[in-house]
């Protein structure tokens, strides 16, 4: 059976789940030359016996919907062989733009089914943006919602369109799919090393980038990030996340029912930390996982009105800051632990359960990676950038970046490099230090945008922050903090006054703040922020030589203004 090899390394790590030392030493990626994720394990083994009728997806808000095993597998069968029907063949690439509604899912396993490859797109995408992914993408398919057709309508002619919700002119309808055979015979074996998803990167610094994953990278890959996450069967794990990116996958696909585990979902039409944290308790959530931003916002509230069923809270998709897991942990007994990876990979680097959580740390090695630290000329240091031996590879690394002619260059490095930096220490704790291209020096020294921008927040008058170099005529570049005020903060002189006494009770001279301004921070569609774009705004500030108006500079107080922390 296929899924031998990868049920057999799925139990060891659930079996040590509080035993990352025994984990790390006695797990291997399991080989697989043929492996078919939502036939040889999902419809298999999850579908049948007797958790088979559990809730595999539970929706609520709007689009509620609850789905067993053994519904979605039967209704992905449904949606498989009508995609078949349509043109649908192996190897094709379908664009798929859903919200959290449960087509999205069903679809997913779906084409996995098929063998078709899967460009995940989130709603909020132009149709520019839809124009190049269809391009670069080589996409001949799409499913959207319904509302969001409009966005295709410059699309070539032989696109095959499906609208999942009120029938659009032109379009199929998504239910009439369900009318096929709920019986699937696959036309063929799926090969482990099948391309199964590409992703675009979200673009901090440049172009985004084709990422392209195959069965096993991603289904047998996320093994670490259920183990990361602390996932068990029966759990209902909520994962704050929009779709279209890679960490739904991560998380509210592979890791959840690589575990068995139900996934949860409280649909709003715009964030409200309050309700959220409402769903949490009323859904039972048992486990959760949200970005830095998401835990931000709930620690604004008064958590201890809250009382839920979570065993393990996790934040992923930036490191998260210290202050905040401290306030989680007075509310509510529970510490935030934090993991890392990237689309590229699953999840590297992590604080699983039992292992003793050291503040600022993104934890150690998972199982299965092998984490090296290298500086600029390849050897092995204690301050470089993260990096991932490639002899052999780990099974959750893509197979590699597309280029736009739509092959995969082959590989020539013995590592692969992600482009962040961090530190390790004599225990295996890694620390994350930034980007390669975010990390600067001021007068020789290195400077880590991140630490001080975890300084920074501490202060209540910071909701976010980026820190960027700004050229400066002796130190070559000095720190410059770009900051979005919490409400009720103005953006004046003696807010900017107390958070540079802040700065300066907390950080050493070399790595102080010298300037501030107030502003909105820009982001990618995906949420992060883009410090290259700030870093350009100060790049041409000094090419024109005229100041910054709206910045506020240390040197600009006087040593008394100074000089008493506030």
């Amino acid at each position: 059976m296929p899924a031998g090899a990868f049920k057999a390394a799925r139990d060891l790590l659930l079996a040590h789940r509080s035993d990352y030392d025994t984990a790390r030493r006695e797990f291997r990626w399991p080989v697989l030359d043929r492996f078919n994720w939502a036939l040889d394990w999902f419809d298999a083994e999850l579908a049948r016996g007797p958790g088979a009728d559990a809730p595999a997806l539970i929706i609520t808000g709007e689009g509620a919907a609850q789905r067993s095993f053994a519904e979605l597998a039967a209704r992905s069968n449904r949606i498989a062989n009508g995609l078949r029907a349509l043109g649908v063949a192996r190897g094709d690439r379908i664009l798929l733009m859903l919200g959290n509604v449960a087509p999205l899912w069903e679809v997913m396993l779906a084409a996995m089914k098929l063998g078709a490859v899967v460009i995940p797109a989130t709603t909020l995408l132009t149709a520019d943006d839809l124009a190049d992914r269809f391009g670069r993408g080589r996409a001949r398919h799409v499913i959207a919602g319904s509302a969001e057709a409009a966005k295709f309508a410059d699309m070539a002619a032989g696109i095959t369109r499906i609208a999942v919700g009120p029938a659009v002119p032109g379009w199929q309808p998504y239910d009439a799919l369900l009318d096929a055979s709920e019986t699937f015979v696959p036309d063929a074996p799926t090969r482990a090393d099948d391309p199964l998803l590409l992703y675009f990167t979200s673009g901090t610094t440049a172009r985004p980038k084709l990422v392209l994953h195959s069965h096993a990278s991603y289904p047998v890959g996320h093994l670490s990030t259920m183990y990361a996450l602390g996932l068990q069967p029966g759990d209902v794990h909520l994962n704050i996340s929009s779709p279209g990116w890679a960490k739904h996958a991560w998380s509210c696909l592979f890791a959840p029912w690589n575990a068995g585990a139900a996934v949860f979902v409280a649909n709003q039409p715009r964030f409200a930390a309050r309700a959220m944290l409402d769903a949490i308790a009323a859904g039972g959530v048992t486990t959760l996982c949200a970005p830095p931003t998401v835990w931000r916002m709930f620690v604004q509230e008064d958590l201890t009105q809250w009382r839920t069923a979570l065993r393990e809270v996790v934040a992923a998709g930036e490191p998260l800051n210290p202050e905040v897991i401290a306030q989680v942990r007075a509310a509510w007994g529970l510490t935030v632990r934090d993991f890392y990876g990237q689309t590229e990979t699953t999840a590297q680097i992590g604080n699983p359960p039992g292992l003793p959580v050291r503040p600022g740390s993104m934890g150690k090695a998972l199982p299965g990676y092998d984490i090296r630290l290298l500086d600029p000329d390849g050897a092995e240091a204690a301050d470089g950038e993260v990096a991932l031996p490639l002899d052999p590879p780990p099974a959750g690394l893509m197979l590699g970046y597309q280029d736009d002619d739509g092959t995969i260059p082959p590989r020539t490095e013995t590592a692969y490099r992600t482009g962040d930096v961090a530190r390790s220490d004599a225990d295996g704790y890694f620390t994350y230090v930034g980007r390669a291209d975010d990390v600067f020096k001021a007068a020789d020294y290195r400077i880590s945008p991140f630490e001080l921008e975890s300084l920074l927040i501490e202060h209540a008058a910071v909701a976010e922050a980026a820190v960027v170099p700004a050229p400066d005529p002796v130190r070559t570049a000095v720190p410059k903090a770009y900051i979005a005020l919490a409400a009720g903060w103005p953006a004046d002189r003696q807010t900017a006054l107390a958070i540079f006494r802040h700065i300066r009770d907390r950080a050493a001279p070399y790595k102080r703040i010298r300037r501030i301004a107030f502003a909105t921070l820009p982001k990618t569609i995906s949420g992060k922020i883009r410090r290259v774009e700030l870093r350009q705004r100060e790049q041409d500030a000094a090419s024109s030589g005229a100041p910054d108006g709206t910045e506020f500079r240390e040197d600009g107080f006087t040593a008394e203004e100074l000089g008493t922390a506030g």
